[in-house]
Protein backbone atom coordinates (compact mmCIF):
# COMPACT_ATOMS: atom_id res chain seq x y z
CA UNK A 1 0.00 0.00 0.00
CA UNK A 2 1.32 3.60 -0.71
CA UNK A 3 0.22 6.29 1.67
CA UNK A 4 -0.38 9.91 0.85
CA UNK A 5 2.33 11.97 0.82
CA UNK A 6 1.96 15.18 3.12
CA UNK A 7 0.86 18.17 1.08
CA UNK A 8 1.36 21.86 1.12
CA UNK A 9 -2.31 23.18 0.44
CA UNK A 10 -2.40 26.12 -1.60
CA UNK A 11 -5.99 27.92 -2.39
CA UNK A 12 -5.89 29.75 -6.11
CA UNK A 13 -6.10 33.25 -6.17
CA UNK A 14 -9.36 33.83 -8.40
CA UNK A 15 -10.84 36.95 -9.52
CA UNK A 16 -14.23 36.32 -8.02
CA UNK A 17 -15.82 39.34 -9.72
CA UNK A 18 -14.93 37.35 -13.22
CA UNK A 19 -16.43 34.28 -10.98
CA UNK A 20 -19.63 35.80 -10.23
CA UNK A 21 -20.03 37.37 -14.14
CA UNK A 22 -19.38 34.03 -15.60
CA UNK A 23 -21.58 32.28 -13.18
CA UNK A 24 -24.83 35.08 -13.88
CA UNK A 25 -23.98 35.37 -17.81
CA UNK A 26 -23.90 31.61 -18.07
CA UNK A 27 -26.08 30.41 -15.41
CA UNK A 28 -23.99 28.86 -13.09
CA UNK A 29 -22.92 27.99 -9.66
CA UNK A 30 -20.10 30.29 -7.85
CA UNK A 31 -18.16 27.53 -7.38
CA UNK A 32 -18.21 26.08 -10.86
CA UNK A 33 -17.49 29.34 -12.40
CA UNK A 34 -14.62 30.12 -10.20
CA UNK A 35 -12.80 26.81 -11.20
CA UNK A 36 -13.60 27.67 -15.06
CA UNK A 37 -12.22 31.41 -14.41
CA UNK A 38 -9.51 29.97 -12.87
CA UNK A 39 -8.73 27.87 -16.01
CA UNK A 40 -8.86 30.59 -18.15
CA UNK A 41 -11.99 30.32 -19.18
CA UNK A 42 -14.08 33.77 -18.36
CA UNK A 43 -16.63 34.24 -20.51
CA UNK A 44 -20.11 32.14 -21.11
CA UNK A 45 -18.87 31.89 -24.98
CA UNK A 46 -15.91 30.15 -23.70
CA UNK A 47 -17.64 28.25 -21.21
CA UNK A 48 -20.29 26.41 -23.26
CA UNK A 49 -17.43 25.64 -26.15
CA UNK A 50 -15.13 23.84 -23.09
CA UNK A 51 -18.43 22.23 -21.87
CA UNK A 52 -20.12 20.70 -24.64
CA UNK A 53 -16.98 20.13 -26.99
CA UNK A 54 -17.66 19.99 -30.95
CA UNK A 55 -15.94 18.21 -33.66
CA UNK A 56 -16.74 20.76 -35.66
CA UNK A 57 -14.31 22.73 -33.81
CA UNK A 58 -11.54 20.79 -34.62
CA UNK A 59 -8.97 22.38 -36.60
CA UNK A 60 -7.85 21.82 -40.40
CA UNK A 61 -5.80 18.74 -40.75
CA UNK A 62 -3.88 20.57 -43.64
CA UNK A 63 -1.84 22.77 -40.90
CA UNK A 64 0.05 20.13 -40.03
CA UNK A 65 3.15 20.73 -42.44
CA UNK A 66 3.75 17.69 -44.08
CA UNK A 67 0.35 16.48 -44.66
CA UNK A 68 -0.56 17.15 -48.29
CA UNK A 69 2.62 15.28 -49.29
CA UNK A 70 2.03 12.28 -47.05
CA UNK A 71 -1.72 12.45 -48.04
CA UNK A 72 -0.89 12.65 -51.87
CA UNK A 73 1.23 9.36 -51.55
CA UNK A 74 -0.49 7.54 -49.68
CA UNK A 75 -3.69 8.00 -52.59
CA UNK A 76 -0.90 6.64 -54.96
CA UNK A 77 -0.46 3.68 -52.62
CA UNK A 78 -4.11 2.82 -53.48
CA UNK A 79 -3.69 3.43 -56.95
CA UNK A 80 -0.49 1.32 -57.41
CA UNK A 81 -2.11 -1.59 -54.67
CA UNK A 82 1.52 -0.93 -53.23
CA UNK A 83 1.62 -2.67 -49.64
CA UNK A 84 2.09 -0.26 -46.41
CA UNK A 85 3.58 -1.11 -43.48
CA UNK A 86 2.07 1.06 -40.25
CA UNK A 87 5.33 0.99 -37.49
CA UNK A 88 3.98 1.97 -34.42
CA UNK A 89 5.21 2.22 -30.90
CA UNK A 90 4.70 -0.35 -28.15
CA UNK A 91 2.78 1.97 -25.75
CA UNK A 92 -1.14 2.49 -25.56
CA UNK A 93 -0.46 5.55 -27.83
CA UNK A 94 1.70 3.27 -30.33
CA UNK A 95 -0.71 0.61 -30.31
CA UNK A 96 -3.84 2.47 -30.91
CA UNK A 97 -2.34 5.01 -33.20
CA UNK A 98 -1.01 1.69 -34.96
CA UNK A 99 -4.86 0.03 -35.01
CA UNK A 100 -6.30 3.04 -36.10
CA UNK A 101 -4.16 3.38 -39.16
CA UNK A 102 -4.48 -0.09 -39.62
CA UNK A 103 -8.09 -0.37 -39.56
CA UNK A 104 -9.23 2.47 -41.40
CA UNK A 105 -6.83 1.85 -44.63
CA UNK A 106 -7.83 -1.39 -45.38
CA UNK A 107 -11.24 -0.98 -45.02
CA UNK A 108 -10.45 1.78 -47.72
CA UNK A 109 -8.97 -0.73 -50.16
CA UNK A 110 -5.62 -0.43 -49.21
CA UNK A 111 -2.69 -2.93 -48.59
CA UNK A 112 -1.96 -2.88 -45.08
CA UNK A 113 0.02 -4.48 -42.84
CA UNK A 114 1.82 -3.77 -39.04
CA UNK A 115 5.04 -3.87 -37.04
CA UNK A 116 5.76 -3.53 -33.64
CA UNK A 117 9.14 -3.18 -32.04
CA UNK A 118 9.61 -5.57 -29.33
CA UNK A 119 10.83 -3.63 -26.14
CA UNK A 120 13.79 -6.13 -25.34
CA UNK A 121 14.69 -7.44 -28.90
CA UNK A 122 14.35 -4.26 -31.10
CA UNK A 123 14.50 -1.21 -28.79
CA UNK A 124 12.21 2.39 -29.08
CA UNK A 125 11.74 3.63 -32.58
CA UNK A 126 13.03 2.82 -35.71
CA UNK A 127 15.83 0.55 -36.25
CA UNK A 128 17.54 -0.47 -39.74
CA UNK A 129 17.08 -4.39 -38.82
CA UNK A 130 13.76 -4.03 -38.34
CA UNK A 131 13.59 -1.73 -41.67
CA UNK A 132 15.41 -4.17 -43.28
CA UNK A 133 12.51 -7.24 -42.51
CA UNK A 134 9.30 -4.89 -43.42
CA UNK A 135 11.17 -4.58 -46.68
CA UNK A 136 12.10 -8.39 -47.25
CA UNK A 137 8.60 -8.79 -46.99
CA UNK A 138 7.90 -6.59 -49.75
CA UNK A 139 6.52 -3.58 -48.58
CA UNK A 140 6.62 -0.14 -50.38
CA UNK A 141 5.42 1.84 -48.00
CA UNK A 142 6.55 2.36 -44.10
CA UNK A 143 4.40 4.64 -42.12
CA UNK A 144 5.66 5.46 -38.48
CA UNK A 145 3.43 6.13 -35.47
CA UNK A 146 4.45 7.96 -32.36
CA UNK A 147 8.30 7.46 -33.10
CA UNK A 148 10.30 8.32 -36.24
CA UNK A 149 11.12 11.79 -35.13
CA UNK A 150 14.43 11.35 -34.10
CA UNK A 151 15.49 8.49 -36.29
CA UNK A 152 17.59 10.25 -38.71
CA UNK A 153 20.02 7.50 -39.82
CA UNK A 154 16.82 5.05 -40.29
CA UNK A 155 14.68 7.61 -42.74
CA UNK A 156 18.73 8.03 -45.07
CA UNK A 157 18.74 3.99 -44.97
CA UNK A 158 14.98 3.92 -46.28
CA UNK A 159 15.78 6.40 -49.05
CA UNK A 160 18.90 4.04 -49.97
CA UNK A 161 16.71 1.26 -50.23
CA UNK A 162 14.27 2.86 -52.64
CA UNK A 163 11.23 2.80 -49.82
CA UNK A 164 9.11 5.83 -49.02
CA UNK A 165 8.83 6.92 -44.88
CA UNK A 166 6.20 9.03 -43.30
CA UNK A 167 7.19 9.91 -39.90
CA UNK A 168 4.07 10.60 -37.82
CA UNK A 169 5.03 11.47 -34.64
CA UNK A 170 4.58 14.33 -31.77
CA UNK A 171 7.72 13.72 -29.69
CA UNK A 172 10.19 16.36 -29.67
CA UNK A 173 12.43 16.47 -32.07
CA UNK A 174 16.20 16.61 -32.07
CA UNK A 175 18.41 19.53 -33.93
CA UNK A 176 18.01 17.25 -37.36
CA UNK A 177 14.73 16.25 -39.01
CA UNK A 178 14.86 12.94 -40.67
CA UNK A 179 14.66 13.10 -44.38
CA UNK A 180 11.71 11.55 -44.65
CA UNK A 181 9.13 11.90 -47.45
CA UNK A 182 6.70 13.61 -45.10
CA UNK A 183 7.46 14.74 -41.76
CA UNK A 184 4.01 15.09 -39.87
CA UNK A 185 4.80 16.40 -36.26
CA UNK A 186 3.13 19.87 -34.93
CA UNK A 187 6.20 20.19 -32.65
CA UNK A 188 8.42 20.24 -35.77
CA UNK A 189 9.85 23.53 -36.42
CA UNK A 190 7.64 25.75 -38.55
CA UNK A 191 4.73 23.57 -38.32
CA UNK A 192 1.87 26.04 -38.48
CA UNK A 193 -0.51 23.74 -36.60
CA UNK A 194 -1.45 25.76 -33.52
CA UNK A 195 -2.37 22.98 -30.83
CA UNK A 196 0.81 21.63 -30.19
CA UNK A 197 -0.22 19.01 -27.09
CA UNK A 198 -1.49 15.99 -29.81
CA UNK A 199 -0.77 12.87 -29.02
CA UNK A 200 0.45 10.24 -30.98
CA UNK A 201 -2.91 8.53 -31.91
CA UNK A 202 -4.14 12.26 -32.40
CA UNK A 203 -1.83 13.50 -35.00
CA UNK A 204 -2.28 10.16 -36.60
CA UNK A 205 -5.95 10.26 -36.90
CA UNK A 206 -5.79 13.75 -38.33
CA UNK A 207 -3.78 12.43 -41.44
CA UNK A 208 -7.09 9.70 -41.56
CA UNK A 209 -9.10 13.15 -41.83
CA UNK A 210 -7.26 14.42 -44.40
CA UNK A 211 -6.90 11.38 -46.13
CA UNK A 212 -10.43 10.64 -46.16
CA UNK A 213 -11.28 14.14 -47.77
CA UNK A 214 -8.57 13.38 -50.85
CA UNK A 215 -10.68 10.04 -50.82
CA UNK A 216 -14.01 11.70 -51.01
CA UNK A 217 -12.64 14.43 -53.32
CA UNK A 218 -11.53 11.72 -56.15
CA UNK A 219 -14.44 9.36 -56.12
CA UNK A 220 -12.80 7.00 -53.68
CA UNK A 221 -16.28 5.84 -51.58
CA UNK A 222 -18.98 5.02 -54.32
CA UNK A 223 -22.68 4.45 -52.96
CA UNK A 224 -22.79 4.61 -49.03
CA UNK A 225 -19.23 3.86 -48.65
CA UNK A 226 -17.86 6.73 -46.75
CA UNK A 227 -16.51 5.58 -43.50
CA UNK A 228 -17.40 7.41 -40.31
CA UNK A 229 -14.09 8.76 -38.58
CA UNK A 230 -16.46 8.64 -35.23
CA UNK A 231 -16.23 4.80 -35.36
CA UNK A 232 -12.64 5.57 -34.83
CA UNK A 233 -12.45 7.93 -31.82
CA UNK A 234 -12.76 4.98 -29.05
CA UNK A 235 -8.72 3.91 -30.46
CA UNK A 236 -8.08 7.78 -30.41
CA UNK A 237 -9.52 8.04 -26.52
CA UNK A 238 -7.38 5.50 -25.57
CA UNK A 239 -4.27 6.56 -26.58
CA UNK A 240 -4.83 10.41 -25.87
CA UNK A 241 -5.49 9.41 -22.25
CA UNK A 242 -3.17 6.89 -21.94
CA UNK A 243 -0.15 8.79 -22.78
CA UNK A 244 -1.14 11.68 -20.26
CA UNK A 245 -1.21 14.49 -22.70
CA UNK A 246 -3.03 17.47 -21.46
CA UNK A 247 -6.94 17.53 -22.24
CA UNK A 248 -7.48 20.52 -23.52
CA UNK A 249 -8.04 22.23 -26.70
CA UNK A 250 -8.21 19.32 -29.58
CA UNK A 251 -7.64 16.66 -27.13
CA UNK A 252 -10.66 17.88 -25.09
CA UNK A 253 -12.81 17.57 -27.53
CA UNK A 254 -11.11 13.64 -28.90
CA UNK A 255 -11.44 12.62 -25.37
CA UNK A 256 -14.88 13.78 -24.83
CA UNK A 257 -16.45 12.07 -27.69
CA UNK A 258 -13.96 8.90 -27.49
CA UNK A 259 -15.29 8.51 -24.12
CA UNK A 260 -18.89 7.89 -25.39
CA UNK A 261 -17.61 5.95 -28.28
CA UNK A 262 -15.64 3.48 -25.90
CA UNK A 263 -18.77 3.14 -23.76
CA UNK A 264 -21.22 2.27 -26.48
CA UNK A 265 -17.96 0.41 -29.06
CA UNK A 266 -19.04 -2.25 -30.93
CA UNK A 267 -15.91 -3.11 -31.71
CA UNK A 268 -15.18 -6.82 -29.87
CA UNK A 269 -11.77 -6.19 -28.76
CA UNK A 270 -12.46 -3.14 -26.62
CA UNK A 271 -16.17 -4.91 -25.35
CA UNK A 272 -14.17 -7.86 -24.32
CA UNK A 273 -11.36 -5.45 -22.81
CA UNK A 274 -13.66 -3.44 -20.62
CA UNK A 275 -14.88 -6.91 -19.25
CA UNK A 276 -11.91 -8.19 -18.04
CA UNK A 277 -11.55 -4.70 -16.87
CA UNK A 278 -14.93 -5.19 -14.86
CA UNK A 279 -16.16 -2.12 -16.71
CA UNK A 280 -19.69 -1.51 -17.39
CA UNK A 281 -21.84 1.54 -18.06
CA UNK A 282 -19.92 4.64 -18.92
CA UNK A 283 -16.47 4.58 -19.45
CA UNK A 284 -14.54 7.61 -17.56
CA UNK A 285 -11.05 8.98 -17.96
CA UNK A 286 -10.28 7.48 -14.53
CA UNK A 287 -10.98 3.75 -15.88
CA UNK A 288 -9.08 4.10 -18.89
CA UNK A 289 -5.76 5.11 -17.52
CA UNK A 290 -6.34 2.73 -14.49
CA UNK A 291 -8.17 -0.48 -16.29
CA UNK A 292 -8.12 -0.38 -19.80
CA UNK A 293 -4.75 1.00 -20.84
CA UNK A 294 -2.74 -0.95 -18.03
CA UNK A 295 -4.19 -3.64 -19.50
CA UNK A 296 -3.42 -3.04 -23.29
CA UNK A 297 0.17 -1.70 -22.33
CA UNK A 298 1.22 -5.23 -19.82
CA UNK A 299 2.00 -7.47 -22.85
CA UNK A 300 4.26 -4.89 -24.14
CA UNK A 301 5.67 -4.60 -20.64
CA UNK A 302 6.24 -8.16 -19.87
CA UNK A 303 6.87 -9.20 -23.78
CA UNK A 304 5.13 -8.37 -26.98
CA UNK A 305 2.81 -5.31 -27.70
CA UNK A 306 1.50 -7.35 -30.84
CA UNK A 307 -1.76 -8.57 -28.84
CA UNK A 308 -2.63 -5.48 -27.93
CA UNK A 309 -2.83 -4.62 -32.18
CA UNK A 310 -4.18 -7.88 -32.32
CA UNK A 311 -6.85 -7.25 -29.84
CA UNK A 312 -7.92 -4.21 -31.23
CA UNK A 313 -8.29 -4.98 -35.00
CA UNK A 314 -10.16 -8.13 -34.08
CA UNK A 315 -13.68 -8.52 -35.79
CA UNK A 316 -14.24 -11.89 -33.83
CA UNK A 317 -15.85 -11.34 -30.49
CA UNK A 318 -14.64 -15.21 -29.33
CA UNK A 319 -10.77 -14.50 -30.75
CA UNK A 320 -11.13 -10.95 -28.60
CA UNK A 321 -12.57 -12.88 -25.41
CA UNK A 322 -9.54 -15.22 -25.56
CA UNK A 323 -6.72 -12.04 -26.16
CA UNK A 324 -8.53 -10.32 -23.67
CA UNK A 325 -8.24 -12.63 -20.79
CA UNK A 326 -4.70 -13.09 -22.25
CA UNK A 327 -4.27 -9.69 -21.58
CA UNK A 328 -5.28 -9.51 -18.46
CA UNK A 329 -2.67 -12.61 -17.32
CA UNK A 330 -0.12 -10.66 -18.45
CA UNK A 331 -1.38 -7.47 -16.47
CA UNK A 332 -2.21 -9.66 -13.25
CA UNK A 333 1.96 -11.01 -13.78
CA UNK A 334 3.24 -7.15 -13.88
CA UNK A 335 1.56 -6.26 -11.19
CA UNK A 336 3.24 -8.82 -8.87
CA UNK A 337 6.50 -7.73 -10.61
CA UNK A 338 5.56 -4.17 -9.75
CA UNK A 339 4.70 -4.81 -6.34
CA UNK A 340 8.19 -7.00 -5.85
CA UNK A 341 9.96 -4.08 -7.30
CA UNK A 342 8.01 -1.45 -5.27
CA UNK A 343 8.94 -3.39 -1.87
CA UNK A 344 12.89 -3.53 -3.13
CA UNK A 345 13.11 0.06 -4.07
CA UNK A 346 11.23 1.57 -1.02
CA UNK A 347 13.72 -1.13 1.37
CA UNK A 348 16.68 0.59 -0.89
CA UNK A 349 15.76 4.57 -0.29
CA UNK A 350 15.09 3.72 3.34
CA UNK A 351 18.42 1.99 3.83
CA UNK A 352 20.05 4.74 2.66
CA UNK A 353 19.51 6.89 4.95
CA UNK A 354 19.83 9.62 2.54
CA UNK A 355 15.82 11.19 2.14
CA UNK A 356 14.69 13.33 2.76
CA UNK A 357 17.94 14.93 2.40
CA UNK A 358 18.53 13.82 -1.26
CA UNK A 359 17.27 16.18 -3.95
CA UNK A 360 16.83 12.87 -6.05
CA UNK A 361 16.27 9.03 -6.25
CA UNK A 362 18.57 6.79 -8.62
CA UNK A 363 18.31 3.07 -7.85
CA UNK A 364 19.48 0.11 -10.34
CA UNK A 365 19.16 -3.44 -10.10
CA UNK A 366 19.76 -7.06 -11.62
CA UNK A 367 16.55 -8.39 -10.69
CA UNK A 368 14.28 -5.74 -11.72
CA UNK A 369 12.19 -6.10 -15.01
CA UNK A 370 12.99 -3.77 -17.60
CA UNK A 371 9.35 -2.89 -18.64
CA UNK A 372 7.81 -2.75 -15.02
CA UNK A 373 10.57 0.40 -13.76
CA UNK A 374 8.77 3.11 -15.30
CA UNK A 375 5.55 2.68 -13.51
CA UNK A 376 7.52 1.75 -10.23
CA UNK A 377 9.52 5.39 -10.80
CA UNK A 378 5.84 6.69 -10.75
CA UNK A 379 4.76 5.28 -7.77
CA UNK A 380 8.67 6.52 -5.87
CA UNK A 381 7.44 9.91 -6.74
CA UNK A 382 4.03 9.58 -5.52
CA UNK A 383 5.83 8.69 -2.19
CA UNK A 384 9.07 10.41 -1.76
CA UNK A 385 8.33 13.52 -3.91
CA UNK A 386 11.94 13.34 -5.69
CA UNK A 387 12.65 13.03 -9.19
CA UNK A 388 13.22 8.94 -9.68
CA UNK A 389 15.14 6.52 -11.83
CA UNK A 390 14.94 3.37 -11.57
CA UNK A 391 17.88 1.52 -14.17
CA UNK A 392 17.62 -2.73 -14.81
CA UNK A 393 20.73 -4.28 -15.45
CA UNK A 394 21.33 -6.89 -17.39
CA UNK A 395 24.27 -10.03 -17.50
CA UNK A 396 26.19 -8.37 -19.88
CA UNK A 397 27.00 -5.22 -18.29
CA UNK A 398 24.20 -2.87 -20.05
CA UNK A 399 21.78 -0.86 -18.10
CA UNK A 400 18.44 0.59 -19.31
CA UNK A 401 16.49 3.14 -16.69
CA UNK A 402 13.05 4.76 -17.01
CA UNK A 403 12.52 8.41 -15.18
CA UNK A 404 9.24 9.98 -13.60
CA UNK A 405 9.37 13.80 -12.38
CA UNK A 406 8.07 16.78 -10.10
CA UNK A 407 6.74 19.81 -11.33
CA UNK A 408 9.25 22.41 -11.60
CA UNK A 409 12.08 19.96 -12.59
CA UNK A 410 12.21 19.23 -16.36
CA UNK A 411 13.51 15.71 -15.82
CA UNK A 412 14.97 15.68 -20.07
CA UNK A 413 17.18 19.06 -19.44
CA UNK A 414 18.42 17.43 -15.95
CA UNK A 415 19.21 14.03 -18.00
CA UNK A 416 21.23 16.28 -21.14
CA UNK A 417 23.53 17.55 -18.47
CA UNK A 418 24.48 13.99 -17.87
CA UNK A 419 24.70 13.03 -20.86
CA UNK A 420 28.57 12.28 -21.04
CA UNK A 421 28.01 9.16 -18.64
CA UNK A 422 24.82 7.90 -20.85
CA UNK A 423 25.14 6.22 -24.21
CA UNK A 424 21.23 7.39 -25.23
CA UNK A 425 18.30 9.01 -23.91
CA UNK A 426 15.31 10.72 -24.68
CA UNK A 427 11.52 11.69 -23.34
CA UNK A 428 10.70 15.20 -22.44
CA UNK A 429 9.57 17.11 -18.69
CA UNK A 430 8.21 14.56 -16.82
CA UNK A 431 9.07 11.49 -18.30
CA UNK A 432 12.35 10.04 -19.71
CA UNK A 433 14.09 6.26 -20.35
CA UNK A 434 18.29 6.23 -20.48
CA UNK A 435 20.45 3.63 -21.60
CA UNK A 436 24.21 3.39 -20.44
CA UNK A 437 26.79 0.88 -19.09
CA UNK A 438 26.61 -0.63 -15.90
CA UNK A 439 29.45 0.42 -14.47
CA UNK A 440 28.73 4.16 -15.26
CA UNK A 441 25.24 4.20 -13.25
CA UNK A 442 26.97 5.22 -9.83
CA UNK A 443 28.84 8.05 -11.55
CA UNK A 444 25.88 8.84 -13.51
CA UNK A 445 23.75 8.96 -10.34
CA UNK A 446 26.17 11.49 -8.66
CA UNK A 447 25.95 14.03 -11.44
CA UNK A 448 22.13 13.69 -11.66
CA UNK A 449 21.79 14.27 -8.00
CA UNK A 450 24.31 17.24 -8.38
CA UNK A 451 22.25 18.25 -10.99
CA UNK A 452 18.77 17.75 -9.04
CA UNK A 453 20.15 19.78 -5.82
CA UNK A 454 21.43 22.82 -8.27
CA UNK A 455 17.97 23.18 -9.78
CA UNK A 456 15.56 22.10 -6.63
CA UNK A 457 14.56 24.03 -3.61
CA UNK A 458 13.52 23.09 -0.60
CA UNK A 459 9.78 24.29 -1.63
CA UNK A 460 9.71 22.37 -5.07
CA UNK A 461 10.35 19.16 -2.98
CA UNK A 462 7.01 19.34 -0.58
CA UNK A 463 4.19 18.01 -2.98
CA UNK A 464 1.25 20.57 -3.73
CA UNK A 465 -2.74 20.26 -3.44
CA UNK A 466 -4.06 23.02 -5.14
CA UNK A 467 -7.89 24.14 -4.15
CA UNK A 468 -9.93 26.06 -6.82
CA UNK A 469 -12.32 27.33 -4.39
CA UNK A 470 -13.37 27.79 -0.74
CA UNK A 471 -16.94 25.60 -0.20
CA UNK A 472 -19.56 26.65 1.81
CA UNK A 473 -21.85 23.83 3.49
CA UNK A 474 -24.63 24.74 2.09
CA UNK A 475 -22.84 25.01 -1.43
CA UNK A 476 -22.66 20.87 -1.34
CA UNK A 477 -25.49 19.82 -3.08
CA UNK A 478 -26.00 17.21 -5.87
CA UNK A 479 -26.76 20.03 -7.98
CA UNK A 480 -23.20 20.86 -7.85
CA UNK A 481 -22.09 17.86 -8.05
CA UNK A 482 -23.77 16.91 -11.28
CA UNK A 483 -22.51 20.72 -12.79
CA UNK A 484 -18.98 20.24 -12.00
CA UNK A 485 -19.12 16.43 -13.36
CA UNK A 486 -19.91 18.58 -16.93
CA UNK A 487 -16.10 19.61 -16.77
CA UNK A 488 -15.14 16.03 -17.41
CA UNK A 489 -13.13 14.55 -18.39
CA UNK A 490 -10.26 14.99 -16.28
CA UNK A 491 -6.32 14.34 -16.57
CA UNK A 492 -3.35 16.39 -16.96
CA UNK A 493 -4.35 20.06 -18.26
CA UNK A 494 -7.84 19.91 -16.63
CA UNK A 495 -7.18 18.09 -13.50
CA UNK A 496 -10.41 17.10 -11.03
CA UNK A 497 -11.49 20.57 -9.29
CA UNK A 498 -10.38 19.96 -5.13
CA UNK A 499 -12.70 22.50 -3.15
CA UNK A 500 -12.01 23.54 0.34
CA UNK A 501 -14.03 22.87 3.34
CA UNK A 502 -12.91 24.47 6.70
CA UNK A 503 -13.93 23.53 10.06
CA UNK A 504 -15.93 20.14 9.42
CA UNK A 505 -16.22 17.72 12.14
CA UNK A 506 -15.46 13.90 11.98
CA UNK A 507 -18.39 12.21 13.46
CA UNK A 508 -17.83 8.52 12.24
CA UNK A 509 -14.38 7.04 11.09
CA UNK A 510 -13.88 3.59 9.85
CA UNK A 511 -11.19 1.59 7.71
CA UNK A 512 -12.30 0.13 4.85
CA UNK A 513 -10.53 -1.60 1.57
CA UNK A 514 -6.64 -0.98 0.84
CA UNK A 515 -5.51 1.55 3.71
CA UNK A 516 -9.50 3.77 3.53
CA UNK A 517 -11.41 6.06 5.47
CA UNK A 518 -14.93 6.12 5.43
CA UNK A 519 -16.28 8.99 7.11
CA UNK A 520 -19.33 10.98 8.32
CA UNK A 521 -18.91 14.34 8.06
CA UNK A 522 -21.09 17.38 9.81
CA UNK A 523 -20.89 21.04 9.11
CA UNK A 524 -22.77 24.19 9.98
CA UNK A 525 -25.79 21.54 10.52
CA UNK A 526 -25.24 19.78 6.81
CA UNK A 527 -23.79 16.10 7.40
CA UNK A 528 -22.03 14.49 4.35
CA UNK A 529 -20.64 10.68 3.58
CA UNK A 530 -17.01 10.96 2.50
CA UNK A 531 -14.32 7.82 1.35
CA UNK A 532 -10.73 9.15 1.73
CA UNK A 533 -8.79 7.06 -0.29
CA UNK A 534 -5.04 5.80 1.10
CA UNK A 535 -5.67 8.84 4.16
CA UNK A 536 -6.22 5.58 6.64
CA UNK A 537 -3.06 6.15 8.34
CA UNK A 538 -4.12 9.84 8.97
CA UNK A 539 -4.83 10.73 12.23
CA UNK A 540 -8.06 12.49 11.93
CA UNK A 541 -9.12 14.52 14.67
CA UNK A 542 -12.06 15.97 15.36
CA UNK A 543 -12.49 19.07 13.48
CA UNK A 544 -11.09 19.09 10.45
CA UNK A 545 -10.44 20.55 6.94
CA UNK A 546 -11.21 18.87 3.99
CA UNK A 547 -9.93 18.92 0.22
CA UNK A 548 -12.68 16.75 -1.66
CA UNK A 549 -14.72 16.37 -5.07
CA UNK A 550 -18.26 16.23 -4.91
CA UNK A 551 -19.76 13.50 -6.77
CA UNK A 552 -22.96 11.21 -6.88
CA UNK A 553 -22.27 7.45 -5.55
CA UNK A 554 -24.31 5.45 -7.88
CA UNK A 555 -24.82 1.68 -5.95
CA UNK A 556 -27.62 -0.80 -6.55
CA UNK A 557 -30.35 1.92 -8.83
CA UNK A 558 -29.46 4.53 -5.95
CA UNK A 559 -27.44 7.75 -6.38
CA UNK A 560 -26.60 9.76 -3.18
CA UNK A 561 -24.04 13.02 -2.95
CA UNK A 562 -20.92 12.09 -1.40
CA UNK A 563 -17.25 13.73 -0.68
CA UNK A 564 -14.18 12.16 -1.81
CA UNK A 565 -11.91 13.29 0.61
CA UNK A 566 -8.26 13.97 -1.37
CA UNK A 567 -6.68 15.40 2.24
CA UNK A 568 -7.23 16.50 5.40
CA UNK A 569 -5.59 18.04 8.21
CA UNK A 570 -6.70 19.38 11.72
CA UNK A 571 -9.14 22.34 11.36
CA UNK A 572 -6.61 25.59 11.25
Amino acid sequence: MITAVHRKWNTKQTDLTKAARLAEDASLHRLTATVLVARGIETANEAATFLAPSLSDMLDPHLLQGMDTAVARLLTARRNRETVCIYGDYDVDGITGTALLVSFLRQTGFSCRYFIPNRFDDGYGLNREAIQGIIALGTDLIVSVDCGITAVDEALFCTGQGIDLIVVDHHLPKETIPAALAVINPVQPGCPYPFKSLAGVGVAFNLLVALRKALRDEGGFPGAGEPDLRDWLDLVALGTIADVVPLTGQNRILAFHGLRQITNSIKPGIRALKRVAGITGGVTCGQVGFRLAPRLNAAGRMESAVPGVDLLLSADQAESEGIAAELDAANAERQAVERRILDEAIAMVEASGAYPGCRSIVLSSPNWHQGVVGIVASRLVERYHRPTILISLDEEGNAKGSGRSIPGFHLLDAITACAGFLERFGGHRYAAGIGLRADAVVSFAAAFEAEAARLLTDGDLVAQLDMDAEARPDDITPELARELKRLEPFGAGNPEPALLMRGVRVMEQRMVGDGHLRLRLSAEGRHFNAIAFRLASRQVPGMVDIAFFPEMNEWNGNSTLQLRVKDLRPAE
